[in-house]
């Protein structure tokens, strides 16, 4: 299995460099950590009194992977969560917080497990999680992915602003979609047919 540090490295692969969309709630990002995380974390890099958009764009490769670790994995205690679901949980704590957990115990309440929907990581959940995995970790990952992917899609159903980040312009999967999909069996990816029916009514 990967590292913790591994998982990290490739997270912050996959954001990329620094992007500011004024459609995207978390403001000026880059390797995926928000200023809006930044001001919470009071890491004024340039030493100017305020974190700003500036902050952002100093922001290093490392202090992402070592920010991921601390705050997204570490004080969440992803740990909890069984190894083979852990990349895709701890993918989805930096894309979206909380709601990667509350994910999860929805899944297991689906499954009929006796967990609270909180979003919060904790023995209850870590139990079920790991009960859920017996005796085929795969699955659990896979139904993970799928409903990950699916919240990404009743995002972009609920709010047009966000369907460029499940849509290209050239009408492929965009990056929520192929995101999710990347911590799929590829049993489970949706065809260009599949997607292109799923976002129809988009049109």
């Amino acid at each position: 299995m990967q590292t913790v540090r591994r998982i990290a490295q490739d997270i912050v692969h996959r954001e990329g460099g620094f992007v500011d969309d004024p459609d995207d709630p978390g403001g000026a990002t880059k390797y995926g950590v928000t200023i809006h995380t930044m001001r919470r974390l009071g890491l004024d890099l340039n030493g100017d009194g305020a974190v700003s958009r500036d902050d952002a764009q100093m922001l290093s490769c490392a202090q992402a992977v070592d920010i991921f670790i601390r705050h997204y994995f570490e004080k969440p205690r992803l740990a909890l969560v069984p190894e083979h679901l852990q990349p895709s949980v701890f993918d989805m704590y930096v894309n979206a917080g909380g709601q990667a957990v509350r994910l999860l115990q929805s899944l297991l309440r689906q499954m009929g497990f006796n967990v609270v929907v909180d979003g919060v990581m904790g023995p209850q959940t870590g139990r079920a999680a790991k009960q859920a995995a017996n005796p085929d970790p795969l699955a659990l990952r896979d139904a993970y992915g799928v409903a990950r992917r699916n919240y990404y899609f009743r995002l972009a159903d609920r709010r047009a602003n966000l369907r460029k980040f499940a849509r290209t312009r050239a009408g492929n999967k965009g990056g929520w979609i192929k995101r999710a999909e990347e911590f799929l069996s590829p049993t489970y990816h949706l065809s260009r047919v599949e997607f292109q029916k799923r976002v129809a009514a988009w049109d």
